[in-house]
């Protein structure tokens, strides 16, 4: 049988019967721009896809159509017309790149496979899958679940927090001042909240919650298998019987990187599920893969200011490579140093920085207002 000719320039296919039969010709583009593949559309990546658009030819591969800025999600569920600008369409930003919607699955040195079967060729390859959260696949199926959590705490008389890290912190901060009225009991598991930062900081945050009329046990769990359908009485760890008409579990996410686990890059994870990267963020013993945001093995706390970081050093690194650059003149990432903000409602927040910790109205200038939003959005080139 004579093989069909190849249609010059395809950049993506169907699945073939042996996904990891090595191609028969080299990625040699001559003049052409390289190829350019960027999974996950979280801020690290999607301002990566942002800031090289021009440069190369960008594809964006995510399961969602937009770009999320995560940490205004609390803010989303008590007022939900605050979504409209931290939910962003990719297009938005992304207008002259191609957007695969669809999860990818695989990956081989020179091609990633997507769930509809999709191959795509790349020259380079970027990882920014981060953490696992099933989302809506549309802006507006977004939008529309932040509504029905707001009906659902509006519709409440009393709600129950599981989980005092900062996802638990902000959304009691977040009710408690848009809706004073309303009896909010926090319960952790730790000794103390947001255990990821210092002391001070927890025991400010505690201490904010508790003025604010938030009830929080500490060193309890909740089992919520125990309660049945309809029933508004929970049990803790301790035994205690907690009446609540809704609650919010604050857990967190698991990172989204068991999809490698079958790949190339399998031994490249570490034994929690991150990629091992060098100083150029480049996943360890591949020069045209990098691996950026919270998948990411840097010992740092895993934050939405330091993703933007990453994608910063590795938009640099690659425009270098594409212009023909040596890799000793490539930029090196220095891992962030212990910077933390968690809001306390709409004025109010406790930052952490390496030598104090302060709280009370001047970091909540910083941060609680806007949340950072409308610079987030003049980052991505957009209006504020």
């Amino acid at each position: 049988m004579v093989a069909k000719k190849k249609k010059k320039n395809r950049k993506e296919k169907t699945h073939p019967a042996n996904f990891f039969q090595k191609p028969e010709q080299t990625m040699d583009l001559g003049g052409e721009k390289r190829r350019v593949v960027i999974v996950g559309g979280g801020i690290a990546g999607s301002f990566l896809a942002k800031s090289i658009q021009f440069n190369a030819d960008v594809t964006l591969i995510d399961p969602k159509e937009y770009l999320e800025i995560t940490w205004a999600n609390l803010r989303n569920m008590v007022e939900p017309s605050f979504a409209e600008r931290s939910v962003i369409n990719h297009r938005d930003y992304l207008t002259n790149g191609r957007i695969v919607t669809s999860a990818a699955i695989n990956v081989t040195e020179t091609e990633v496979l997507t769930a509809e079967g999709r191959l795509i060729t790349y020259d380079y390859l970027v990882i920014a899958t981060g953490h696992k959260d099933p989302v809506p696949k549309t802006k507006k199926e977004r939008l529309d679940r932040y509504q029905a959590e707001n009906q659902k705490i509006q519709s409440a008389h009393s709600i129950l927090i599981i989980g005092g890290g900062p996802t638990g912190v902000e959304l009691a901060g977040e009710i408690a001042t848009d809706f004073p009225e309303k009896k909010v009991t926090l319960v952790h598991k730790g000794q103390r909240l947001l255990e990821f930062i210092g002391l001070k900081a927890a025991d400010k945050s505690l201490r904010w919650l508790r003025s604010r009329k938030v009830e929080v046990k500490l060193e309890q769990a909740v089992d919520l298998n125990s309660t049945s359908d309809g029933s508004q009485e929970y049990q803790t760890s301790t035994g205690e019987s907690i009446k609540a008409d809704c609650h919010f579990l604050c857990a967190g996410k698991p990172l989204a990187s068991a999809w490698l686990n079958e790949t190339i890059l399998k031994t490249k994870l570490d034994k929690s599920g991150r990629l091992m990267v060098d100083e150029y963020l480049r996943v360890k013993g591949h020069s045209n893969i990098f691996a950026i945001g919270d998948i990411t093995d840097i010992p740092e706390l895993k934050q939405g200011y330091l993703a933007h970081k990453h994608a910063l050093v590795v938009a640099k690194n690659l425009k270098l490579l594409m212009a023909g650059g040596k890799e000793s003149k490539m930029s090196t990432y220095e891992p962030g140093s212990a910077i933390a903000m968690v809001s306390l409602g709409r004025k109010d927040a406790v930052a952490q920085f390496p030598f104090t910790t302060i709280s009370g109205c001047v970091p909540g200038l910083l941060k609680s207002r806007d949340l950072f939003i409308g610079r987030t959005r003049k980052q991505m080139g957009l209006q504020p």
